[in-house]
């Protein structure tokens, strides 16, 4: 990794360590903001990228970890956590709520900590690949040690 990082990947790489994840966080030349553009240079199947997706549910942030191959399912999502209205934020809101642009939210590393759903569907991959804190970053985990490091709850996030 370069010398300096932008401090949303030192608070990413700090809090890994603070929860002992070995995986090395990845920085790419190229921003790779979508799951597509991430598995295409990691060399691994798009279902392999844990997005990490803010949602607005009535007011509150909400935290989808997806798989890449997945679109969630908004009315899916509002049942299970008990919500009227789930939809997608705003780049604002996602900015206030985990201090880091789209395109480069991580699971972790937020100024406090986000109500979180992990799709089942990670399980699948022996290592899944999630955004750290930049549009130019990864680090590999796995679905367990993902539901671990943010406290998640693991769902179906689509029908």
């Amino acid at each position: 990794m370069p010398e300096k990082l932008h401090p949303n990947i030192e608070k990413v790489a700090a809090v890994l360590g603070e929860h002992g994840v070995p995986g090395e966080i990845v920085v790419f030349a190229e921003a790779t903001p979508t799951a597509a553009t991430a598995a295409a240079q990691l060399g691994c199947e798009v279902g392999a990228i844990a997005n990490s997706l803010v949602f607005d549910a009535d007011g509150a942030p909400l935290l989808v970890l997806t798989s890449g191959a997945h679109r969630v399912d908004t009315g899916l999502i509002a049942e299970t956590v008990g919500a009227a209205e789930v939809k997608r934020a705003t780049p604002e809101f996602v900015r206030a709520a985990t201090g880091q642009v789209i395109g480069g939210v991580a699971p972790i590393g937020h100024p406090a900590p986000l109500r979180t759903l992990v799709d089942t569907w990670l399980g699948r991959y022996e290592v899944v690949w999630a955004a750290a804190g930049h549009p130019h970053t990864v680090f590999p985990t796995s679905f367990a040690e993902l539901v671990r490091i943010t406290d998640g709850t693991p769902v179906e996030v689509e029908r």
